[in-house]
């Protein structure tokens, strides 16, 4: 067959090319109420309203800094190094930068493959006969041949690949995305977790400081014969077990500590937090309506990116039941030493070949299948991940409402065990009452001021839960196009 004729064929056959086989891809619906159910603590309803205090700038969010509305300049420093020294964001941005390459490897298949081969022989060639006896010698020859091959994309599976391809990759950028929400989110909570420990302390040891006056002012007393040994030795429990609890609080800030070192990529030893109380309440921030989270959640973007992956498997799979078409070249040189580059050495062939599959029993049908349950397992995902989603947001804005409840009544409890504790001290002196009075009192309100310092690490730690859950002021418009996770780094 002349090589016109081929390449006639190789043309019909391309003009298929732009048939692409497979569904097309839509993203799937999701979970969106209108509203969400929990209403915002009462100190939210000036970030509702759209406005923000000067104190707690919103546009904080717009830049992805949200620690910043909390105006603590330790913790902001903290923070800067998560997404620069943290080792799980860094493997996280690796595994980004592969799924770009892997990009590239798809989009390769699109264009002809090239090659080129040089080789050289000696061979020995031997002539004669019985009566002339055996002449022989030696000859080399060189070949310098040029191969191209290409598979037109027919029906798309080609194009498929690198969809998907891009799609994946777009999904470990938003999972790189996620995983710094994630470990910023985790050290504030840490951050704030320690310093609670620290108002924890700073209170067990003014708490311990009034219990050594009351245990002098009950030796007193003792010694003075209006005293009981029991209301020493009560006066004692109280005090070392005040201590106690104080010693046992080292552990957990040390461990705490700890933990935020490994945040920033640091060795533990590397890393001292200054002891510091908690002086910071919630602030405000602006929640939204639920359908915006589609937009807002990283993780929700990923998933979603990993849906249209998996629709562009179904089409790949459904190109298996049409036919493969390769063209191919070949041109060279082949010839003995001195005539290397002569007319006679130079060689050329080109060719097509058509292949298609006749009878597999069924492997085709059960591959698109497989697809198939594969594309819905991914959309039952990405729906349960809005799900989640608005779970937590709706978690934190209750813990935020009711925990800000909790602390006016608890600072009640407070104001009343201190009275309490004020007026059973002077009973006591009187001698009017018994120190088991003022033991009472005391355990009162050691345990209102201990929740009370809990409470406001509960309420901060729900807040940056909240922001996290409200993706940390990212958008999916900073997700990367099908362009930026093609082109070379």
């Amino acid at each position: 067959m002349r090589p016109y004729r081929i390449l006639l064929i190789a043309c019909a056959m391309l003009f298929l090319a732009g048939c692409v086989v497979g569904p097309n891809y839509k993203r799937p619906s999701a979970a969106a109420p209108p509203a969400f159910k929990q209403q915002p603590p009462p100190n939210f309803k000036e970030a509702e309203a759209g406005g923000w205090k000067q104190a707690h700038p919103g546009d904080a969010f717009l830049k992805g800094k949200w620690w910043e509305v909390y105006q603590d300049p330790a913790l902001t420093a903290l923070e800067e190094q998560v997404a620069i020294n943290n080792q799980n964001v860094a493997q996280a941005e690796a595994q980004y930068r592969q799924a770009k390459a892997a990009v590239r490897v798809s989009r390769a298949a699109l264009y002809p493959t090239i090659g080129a081969s040089a080789s050289i022989s000696e061979s020995r060639i031997a002539s004669g006969g019985l009566n002339n006896g055996n002449i022989s010698g030696t000859r080399a020859s060189y070949s310098l041949p040029v191969d191209v091959a290409w598979e037109p994309d027919l029906w798309g599976n080609i194009r498929r690949g690198v969809t998907a391809a891009a799609a994946t990759a777009q999904a470990f950028a938003a999972d790189l995305e996620n995983a710094r929400l994630l470990y910023q989110s985790e050290l504030a909570q840490d951050y704030f977790l320690l310093h609670s420990t620290d108002s924890d302390a700073d209170l067990l040891r003014r708490t311990e400081a009034s219990y050594e006056e009351f245990l002098t002012l009950t030796r007193n007393r003792f010694n003075g014969g209006v005293a009981s040994d029991l209301d020493v030795a009560q006066a004692e429990s109280q005090l070392y077990g005040t201590q106690s609890s104080l010693i046992d609080l080292g552990v957990q800030r040390a461990q705490l500590e700890h933990a935020i070192a490994i945040l920033i990529g640091k060795a533990p030893s590397e890393l001292s937090v200054p002891v510091a109380t908690l002086a910071t309440l919630p602030p405000p921030v602006p929640v939204g309506v639920p359908s915006e989270l589609l937009e807002r959640r990283p993780d929700i973007a990923a998933s979603e990116r990993q849906v249209a992956a998996a629709n562009e498997q179904i089409g790949i799979a459904m190109a298996a039941f049409y036919p493969n078409l390769t063209l191919s070249a070949n041109a060279g040189f082949e010839s003995a030493v001195g005539r290397f580059f002569s007319a006679p050495s130079y060689l050329w062939s080109v060719g097509a070949s058509l292949a298609q599959t006749l009878y597999d029993a069924g492997r085709r049908r059960a591959i698109v299948t497989s697809q198939q349950a594969a594309y819905d397992a991914t959309v039952a995902s990405y729906r349960q991940t809005v799900l989640t989603a608005l779970q937590q947001v709706e978690d934190n804005l209750a813990a935020l409402r009711i925990l800000e409840i909790e602390a006016a009544k608890t600072q009640q409890t407070i104001s009343s065990s201190d009275r309490a504790l004020t007026v059973s001290t002077a009973q006591y002196r009187a001698g009017t009452t018994s120190y088991l009075s003022v033991l009472t009192s005391q355990a009162v309100l050691l345990n209102a001021q201990r929740t009370a310092v809990s409470l406001q690490a509960r309420r901060l730690t729900a807040s940056v839960q909240l922001i996290q859950a409200l993706g940390g002021g990212w958008n999916v418009s900073r997700l990367p196009t099908r362009q930026a996770v093609s082109s070379t780094p």
